[in-house]
């Protein structure tokens, strides 16, 4: 059942990402929890992958062996006047060399397929979870917290948490592994020539300190940037029709403009300032090598170091830049990943409707049943105050009264979308919150004005107040609401497929859907909110005739504008600042000649 809330706008924020983690350690092992169940496939991925780092960084020194075989033999041409080269020893090392990067890219591709399979399920597991609470969630988170920003937590801050999990994870691990690699093998080929590469050390050190948080930074805005442009498309595409109606399509235009501007402007400059690093690393990178081939050519003239260990320098040293700028890139990646999944568990930690003890079952004559029952949706700001009645099984009880005096939230304490904040609800003399939500909504069923309708044929979306009804069962349901007639007029009838929110067909035709979704659900008690407000007088009287049979002995709550609709209910609620100032029936009221006649004559005078 759809959430039914008093029609306040959302307080929430515009879908931002958090500046960084404020919790960073704590959300990093709280995310690795998740990982328990796939602990053996992490640790056999990361096995694999530092197999694989290994092999690599052992490579070049073997091709050094090979280089120095070659030297050998035309270095020995000088003296024996003919070119002899031992290529069995080089085929042996070649294929070696060859094995070596074989093995090292089938340890890649094992690990990397192990570790794409693990974070999808891991974010698998997460995405049920979050739709999981969000159905815990109370109706006030709702209310503080829009549609944009729940997005971006449910698909933006999920896909950062599968690519970290997949590929950086283990990046972060091999650049560290090949970085350690890299040095011990330099050292143990060549100290002089290791200490000439670690000079650039430093200054790589000093580079990523200085553009990694500048890169982060502006990430960030780019991740707020996004958010908001979503959430400005997100709002534009659901009033498409309001926007359109009001002329307002340039205004829109201007606005997303505007938006996407702020957004190009933040990804330039971040996606910008994150790539001058590998230039900026490859430039110390040259000049490292650079210094590294004319000090190692000169030891190798004097004969100090062979030719194959300074080639094998040379490609260390194109590896030795490669972890470091990695791993500064790995930071923010892992830093925007962690200020994800806090946003998601976040989320997660937020309250959730608590099912509470209530007062005792009395004995009560009336189905429902209001005591003195207060309640404010912001704390010294009452709403409801003092608020009684009493309601027998099969009565149509009628709330009027002028916008904001508490119609609506009659409804949403009856469904327990809110609770009370003080007096007592009872069911059948049973205090509602003894009771779970999910067995109270199972009393009730509701017609709202603003129509809900998914993505699915009609006999689908009839069905949906019922699971378990056949197909006579919708169709009767249908032809009960007055809907059948302009169903089977349909190309496909009950097989219609309606597209989002059903607007391939009429605004009342949608009404008449969701009240013959209502009808299938044969609830105990029926809530209508100014359910025919939304269709010509024709469908109005068809409706009003169709209700007439189906609310006979049914107890229903209607709420209304429009009081021509509500004359032959059994007692009529006059409300305003959130207390009953009148009740009765619709000739007693008008006799009264107090707030209901008021509200009534001024109806029919605007006529």
């Amino acid at each position: 059942m759809r959430s039914y809330t008093s029609g306040r706008s959302g307080r929430g924020g515009l879908g931002r990402t958090p500046d960084k983690a404020t919790h960073f350690w704590t959300t990093v092992l709280r995310l690795f929890r998740y990982l328990r169940g796939d602990r053996f496939g992490v640790i056999f991925s990361i096995i694999v992958a530092a197999a694989a780092v290994i092999l690599s960084v052992r490579a070049p020194k073997i091709l050094g062996s090979a280089t120095d075989v070659v030297f050998t033999g035309v270095k020995n041409s000088f003296r024996t006047g003919h070119l002899t080269i031992d290529y069995p020893k080089l085929m042996q090392i070649l294929l070696v060399v060859a094995i070596i990067y074989l093995v090292a890219f089938v340890c890649s591709v094992i690990q990397q397929w192990i570790m794409t399979r693990i974070a999808q399920r891991t974010v698998y597991t997460l995405r049920k979870e979050f739709k999981l609470k969000l159905t815990k969630l109370p109706v006030s988170y709702y209310d503080e917290h829009n549609n944009g920003d729940l997005m971006s937590r449910m698909v933006n801050d999920m896909d950062n948490i599968a690519g970290s999990l997949s590929s950086a994870l283990i990046q972060l691990i091999t650049s560290i592994l090949t970085f350690v690699g890299v040095i011990y093998f330099m050292i143990t080929i060549n100290l002089v020539l290791s200490l000439v590469a670690f000079v650039t050390v430093p200054l790589s050190l000093i580079l990523v300190r200085t553009i990694a948080p500048l890169s982060q930074k502006l990430f960030r805005r780019q991740q707020a940037a996004l958010g908001e442009l979503n959430n400005q498309i997100e709002e534009t595409f659901a009033g498409h029709t309001v926007v359109k109606t009001f002329n307002q399509e340039k205004r829109v235009i201007d606005s997303f403009e505007q938006q996407n501007e702020q957004f190009y402007h933040a990804a330039w400059r971040a996606q910008f300032i994150s790539t001058i690093i590998f230039p900026s690393m490859r430039f110390l990178n040259n000049l490292d090598y650079l210094a590294m081939a004319v000090i190692g050519g000169i030891k190798v003239i004097s004969g100090t170091t062979s030719l194959g260990d300074v080639q094998a320098m040379l490609q260390y040293s194109n590896q030795f830049a490669q972890p470091i700028t990695q791993i500064a890139n790995l930071i923010n990646t892992i830093q925007a990943t962690v200020a994800s999944a806090e946003r998601i568990f976040q989320v997660f930690d937020e309250a959730e409707m608590v099912d509470q003890t209530g007062a005792e079952r009395v004995q009560d004559d009336a189905i429902i049943s209001f005591e003195n029952v207060a309640f404010n949706y912001v704390t010294d700001q009452p709403l409801l105050t003092d608020y009684s009645m009493q309601v027998k099984a099969g009565q149509v009880i009628a709330i009027v009264g002028p916008t904001g005096a508490g119609k609506s939230t009659i409804i949403n304490l009856l469904e327990r979308f809110y609770d009370p904040t003080g007096g007592v609800i009872r069911l059948k003399g049973e205090d509602i919150r003894n009771l779970s939500r999910h067995d109270l909504r199972d009393h009730f069923a509701m017609v709202l004005q603003e129509t809900w309708l998914f993505a699915g044929t009609i006999m689908e979306n009839i069905r949906y107040g019922n699971l378990a009804a056949s197909d006579a069962e919708v169709i009767e349901a249908a032809k009960m609401a007055y809907a059948d007639e302009f169903i089977m007029s349909l190309p496909d009838g009950y097989a219609t497929v309606l597209n989002q929110e059903g607007s391939n067909i009429s605004q009342g035709q949608r009404q008449l859907l969701t009240i013959a979704r209502a009808f299938i659900a044969n609830p105990e008690i029926l809530i209508l909110d100014e359910a025919t407000s939304s269709v010509d007088t024709q469908t109005e009287h068809q409706i009003q005739a169709a209700m007439g049979r189906l609310l006979k002995g049914r107890t229903s709550f209607v709420v209304a504008h429009r009081l021509s609709t509500i004359r032959d209910a059994d007692q009529i609620l006059v409300m305003n600042h959130g207390s009953i100032v009148e009740r009765g029936t619709h000739t007693d009221l008008l006799a009264a000649n107090g707030a209901y006649a008021d509200l009534y004559n001024s109806q029919w005078a605007s006529i």
